[in-house]
């Protein structure tokens, strides 16, 4: 099973249901697969063949979709890239999955023009206009439909996806037709109980996992889909009632800022009967919210990776009652926490959680890392995943995410998890955000650091964060040094850069800690 299949077949049942909508323009299902087709024939021409890599550098559009289910008609490989990227990062991930195709939009050339020229070997694609040494999207789009090549079946990969590297380069996870099909046709139209009668809406790239998620859930399900290039709440809203959306996919955030204009205007958005979040937590006091001024809306969270796939799911009800939880395993989805030796920890205690669903790559855990066989065998020791999170299970089956294992401090002997510091930090009034590392101490092997991004002038200060901190958790698990900053370094993930802050953290307080071993305060 194939996922341009699923669209052909969509296209002979109804040819004349739109399938997206983007900005001012709208096209069917019948219409989107013949532009499909033409333009796997135009890369077909140009030497495409099964296996071969196409590096996607576009914004959200309906020639986004259309390269993109070419590239799968081919049997080929995609690999979206957010234009949030940098040149250097761009290049780097050209240099790993050494492309066959570039396809880039017009409007970042100036930005990317160094990489072009090194990569003028390559067949180059513009969207949006004509670019010297390019070939143009719009013109190749009228290349009649040919008679495509036989692609092998054996082989399903489609995509790679780079992790968000906060830890280090980005590392690409090969997705196949099976581990997006099985989870966003299947799995997600079990758990929340969505169909290809819905409309959906999404406001995150089509680059990024989540917003790809909502496409796959739209057209593999038969449904419409409604793109936002870029995020602005008052059009969201008109989006939404105009549409008559049914299903939006979100982020805490964006709930955060849509909530005053939804509370405005419920009954502009009486239509949204689903809402699917992951990402952060999702604070109760904004569900309920939420659930006020829609009372007809249902939650459901969920937790995710690139390499996983949708792990979990929380249904609306479990919103309320086990709102710290990420959720119970979906069905099918094996998931067990161990220890640094594999073995597996009693229930209740934190380990690393690994996942497992059958061979990797035949329904929603990865196939591999693309080109690094040694991580690979690392990530997929004994046919599990590991996830690199520290969870811990209650004894109802309900997940619970610690920390990232690579996040978890190690002080005077106790482990402490920066994400448990962070929610203490984050609840206090006036507190907009908050990350929490660890840094090498001369005592305890490390201290903790925490870097806050206040809402107003008037927030609290270090000795009310530490204080606040020694009343909800173990004194150990406190601060030690406290800083202020106006936001947070975040990658095009929207993740925390906690290595910069690391980083940050090491010279600020390499310059005062000489001086004093109290908390620091300062505005970095």
């Amino acid at each position: 099973m194939r996922l341009e299949n699923i669209v052909a077949a969509h296209a002979l049942s109804k040819p004349d249901k739109t399938a997206i909508v983007c900005d001012s323009q709208r096209i069917t299902f019948g219409d989107l697969h013949g532009s499909i087709r033409q333009m796997a024939s135009a890369l077909s021409e140009r030497g495409v063949r099964q296996g071969d890599v196409v590096v996607f550098y576009l914004p959200s559009s309906i020639e986004y979709v259309q390269m993109l289910y070419a590239v799968y008609t081919l049997g080929a490989i995609a690999v979206p890239v957010t234009t949030r990227l940098s040149e250097p990062e761009l290049a780097y991930i050209c240099e790993d999955s050494q492309p066959k195709v570039l396809v880039f939009d017009a409007v970042e050339t100036e930005k990317i023009q160094g990489l072009l020229d090194d990569l003028s070997k390559l067949t180059l694609i513009s969207v949006g206009g004509d670019v010297k040494g390019a070939e143009n999207f719009s013109e190749l789009l009228n290349t009649p439909s040919g008679t495509l090549p036989d692609i092998s079946v054996a082989n399903d990969d489609c995509m790679i996806m780079y992790t968000s590297g906060t830890t280090g380069n980005p590392k690409g996870a090969i997705v196949t037709h099976a581990n997006i099909i099985i989870q966003h046709c299947f799995i997600n139209a079990v758990d929340w109980g969505i169909n290809g009668d819905d409309k959906y809406l999404v406001v995150t790239p089509l680059t990024h996992r989540t917003g790809f998620a909502r496409l796959s859930n739209s057209l593999t399900l038969g449904g419409t889909i409604v793109v936002m290039g870029k995020f602005d709440p008052d059009k969201v809203i008109d989006a939404v009632e105009e549409e008559k959306i049914t299903v939006f996919g979100m982020v805490p955030t964006i709930c955060r800022m849509l909530l005053p204009y939804i509370e405005k205007n419920p009954e502009r958005c009486v239509s949204l009967r689903r809402i699917a979040v992951t990402g952060e937590a999702f604070p109760v006091g904004l569900k309920k919210r939420l659930i006020a001024a829609l009372p007809n809306l249902k939650l459901f969270s969920f937790f995710a990776q690139t390499e996983a796939g949708g792990v979990t799911s929380l249904s609306h009800d479990e919103q309320f009652t086990h709102p710290e939880s990420v959720g119970k395993p979906s069905a099918g989805i094996e998931v067990r926490i161990v220890d640094e030796d594999d073995n597996k920890v009693e229930t209740g205690t934190v380990g690393e959680l690994t996942v497992r669903v059958g061979e990797p790559g035949r329904y929603v855990v990865m196939r591999g890392y693309y080109n690094r066989p040694e991580q690979t065998a690392e990530a997929l020791k004994g046919g599990w995943l590991h996830t690199g999170d520290l969870a811990y299970q209650d004894e109802d089956g309900y997940l619970y995410i610690a920390d990232r294992k690579k996040d978890m401090i190690l002080s005077g002997g106790f482990n402490i998890f920066s994400k448990e510091v962070e929610q203490v930090i984050i609840a206090m009034d006036d507190v907009e955000d908050a990350a929490v590392v660890g840094v090498p101490d001369d005592m305890y092997g490390e201290a903790v650091v925490a870097f806050v991004v206040n809402e107003t002038a008037d927030g609290p200060d270090a000795e009310k964060i530490v204080a606040h901190c020694k009343e909800l958790i173990a004194s150990y698990k406190k601060p030690k040094y406290v800083f202020f900053l106006d936001y947070l370094p975040r990658n095009t993930m929207s993740k925390v850069l906690k290595n910069d802050l690391r980083e940050s953290a090491a010279a600020l307080i390499g310059v005062s800690a000489e001086d004093q071993d109290i908390t620091e305060a300062s505005h970095a």
